[in-house]
C-alpha cells in the first residue's frame, strides 16, 4: 500500500490507514455508483442539477470528489487546505428554498445531514470494491479505515458526532436512509448525461460502456429501478469478469501504475 506523499515525494503526515489504501486506483470502479447514490438523495440531486453543468462538463464532480480525497489522505497540508478552499467556495452558492411549485424541495451543499450522505456514499462504494477486489480485512483494519472515511465529511464541515460511532451503526443509518431516496426527472436527466458523457474526450467516450457497467450494477436494486436501469444477467456476467480482471490486475501491477490517478489529481492540484 502507499505511503503518505505529496506530488514531490516529501511526506505529508504520518501515514494513515486511510492513506494506504485511497490511492489504488481500482476504487474508481465505484466511483459513478457514488456519484449516483448521492443524486438520489433529493437535497444533493437537485442541488446539483441547479448548479452544475453536466452537459458541457460531464466528469466534473468525478474530477472534484477525486481531488478531494486524494487531497485530504494523501496530499500535503497546502493541498489539503487548497482542496477546502475550493470546495466551500463551490459550495456557498449551492442553496435554495423549497420551490412554491414543489419542483424542488430545499438544499443547501452547506447541510451537515447532506455532507453526511456525501461522505457515506462514498465509504460505502469503496467498500463494495474493497469487498469484490481484496482480501477481507481483519477488524481492527477496517475499523480504523472506516473511522477514518469520516473525515471526508467533517472537511466539509459535517460535524463530527453525526458519523455513525461503528460499522454497524452505519449499516443502520445507510438501510434506513436508503428510503429517502427518490429520483425524479431533473435528477434522473443529470445522471443520464453524466453516463452519456457526450461532451466529454473521445478517450473518456470510449471507456463509458465499461463506466456505465459498473455504475450500474454497484446499484442497490432499488436505485437502479429509481433511475430505469436495466441489468440484466449478461451484464452481470461482464461485471464479474471485470471484477476478477480487477483482482489479478492489483496482484501483478506495479504501485506506480496502481497509484497514477492520485498522483495526477494531486499534481493537477497544484496546477
Amino acid at each position: 500500500m502507499a505511503s503518505a506523499t505529496g506530488t514531490q515525494g516529501a511526506p505529508a503526515r504520518p501515514e494513515s490507514v486511510l492513506s494506504r489504501f485511497a490511492p489504488e486506483c481500482v476504487y474508481l470502479l465505484g466511483g459513478g455508483r457514488a456519484i449516483l447514490m448521492q443524486l438520489a438523495m433529493p437535497g444533493v440531486g437537485h442541488g446539483v442539477a441547479r448548479h452544475s453543468n453536466f452537459a458541457a462538463n460531464p466528469l466534473g464532480r468525478l474530477n472534484g470528489t477525486l481531488t478531494y480525497i486524494y487531497a485530504l489522505s494523501n496530499g500535503t497540508d497546502a493541498q489539503r487546505a487548497r482542496v477546502r478552499e475550493i470546495v466551500h467556495a463551490a459550495h456557498a452558492p449551492v442553496k435554495a428554498p423549497a420551490a412554491k411549485d414543489g419542483s424542488h424541495p430545499a438544499y443547501s451543499a452547506r447541510d451537515p445531514k447532506l455532507q453526511l450522505w456525501v461522505a457515506a456514499t462514498l465509504y460505502d462504494s469503496a467498500m463494495q470494491i474493497q469487498h469484490a477486489v481484496f482480501p477481507p480485512l481483519d477488524d481492527d483494519t477496517a475499523e480504523a479505515l472506516y473511522r477514518e472515511y469520516a473525515q471526508l465529511g467533517t472537511e466539509l464541515g459535517m460535524p463530527a458526532h453525526l458519523w455513525p460511532a461503528t460499522r454497524a451503526d452505519f449499516a443502520e443509518y445507510w438501510n434506513e436512509t436508503l428510503g429517502q431516496l427518490g429520483v425524479d426527472q431533473p435528477v434522473h436527466a443529470v445522471a443520464h448525461e453524466l453516463l452519456a458523457a457526450r461532451s466529454a474526450p473521445w478517450w473518456i467516450r470510449a471507456a463509458m460502456p465499461l463506466v456505465r457497467l459498473m455504475t450500474i450494477g454497484l446499484l442497490p436494486e432499488p436505485v437502479r429501478t429509481m433511475y430505469g436501469f436495466e441489468f440484466e444477467p449478461r451484464h452481470q456476467r461482464r461485471m464479474e469478469l471485470v471484477l476478477r480482471c480487477a483482482r489479478a490486475s492489483m496482484r501483478i501491477l506495479p504501485r506506480v501504475f496502481r497509484h497514477f490517478p492520485m498522483h495526477y489529481y494531486l499534481s493537477r492540484l497544484d496546477r
